[in-house]
């Protein structure tokens, strides 16, 4: 979509690399209220040339996303926040909204050309782009990546990661590799990471995990053998704790947190 035709009133989802554009306004209380961008017309002239992309929500409701070339400074009536701080302004339905419409921007952003040939790729769909030399057909990625709360005793194991943004502790994580079972995934990743033993996998849940591309799969499982030795080039921190001493957990925007509340609320 390329022009800004009168259509129906709709969401606005406007994104200067991760920052998402919102819209301030004041409550009868004098309190700040927040939310993405509503109405018929793009709520910032898009520049020459910029692709205004339809985004289709699992809800089947329609949505417009478009990049910006500047930050949009603080005024009385918008404020940029990067993705994972608008979980805080936003509500939930707003939120994962605002992370499919950053994921089909960034993939436009990075399929602009054919990886088989190298040459400009056409949008097809808004979600299939195609080579008009070779017919290669890109769509948007999804990285699989699992979680996995580990239970010993009335214990369960946090670490910290060198990539975590802030000083809390979370649960072991990895991405999918060619060939593997997601179970097989668990078992190494805890291995390579903690050289601990796990048994008794079970699936947990999944949340799609905007940052940009991936799908985080939890899966609960029991300690099995081995003495906590941490890959120092990932993780900074790691130990077992108890619900009387446990340290500061992720944010409630994560299925770790989720994960973490399930096992706190059954021990």
């Amino acid at each position: 979509m390329e022009d800004t035709e009168k259509q129906e009133p709709t969401q606005w989802f406007v994104f200067f690399k991760d920052q998402l554009l919102l819209k301030k306004e004041k409550t009868e209380k004098g309190e700040i209220k927040y939310s993405v961008p509503y109405g018929t017309e793009p709520p910032l002239a898009p520049g020459s040339g910029c692709t205004i992309h339809e985004v289709l929500l699992p809800t089947d409701e329609m949505v417009h996303a478009f990049a910006i070339e500047q930050l949009v400074v603080e005024t009385e009536e918008w404020l940029m926040v990067n993705l994972r701080g608008s979980y805080e302004y936003i509500t939930l339905d707003e939120y994962k909204a605002a992370g499919k419409a950053y994921q089909i921007l960034y993939w436009d952003q990075h399929s602009r050309f054919c990886p088989a040939c190298g040459m400009p790729t056409e949008h097809k769909t808004p979600i299939m782009k195609k080579c008009p030399s070779c017919a290669y057909e890109i769509y948007p990625p999804i990285s699989t990546a699992i979680i996995v709360l580990i239970r010993r005793g009335e214990e369960i194991l946090l670490v910290h990661a060198h990539n975590f943004r802030g000083t809390f502790y979370g649960l072991v994580a990895g991405f999918l590799e060619v060939g593997e079972t997601l179970e097989q995934c668990v078992q190494r990743e805890v291995m390579e990471e903690t050289g601990l033993r796990v048994k008794n996998i079970t699936y947990f849940g999944n949340q799609p995990w905007p940052y940009p591309s991936g799908l985080m799969v939890g899966f609960i499982a029991d300690y099995e053998s081995g003495e906590i030795k941490l890959q120092k080039d990932e993780l900074s921190a790691g130990a077992f704790y108890s619900k009387e001493n446990m340290p500061e957990i992720p944010r409630k925007l994560s299925i770790a947190r989720k994960m973490i509340d399930w096992w706190l609320s059954n021990n």
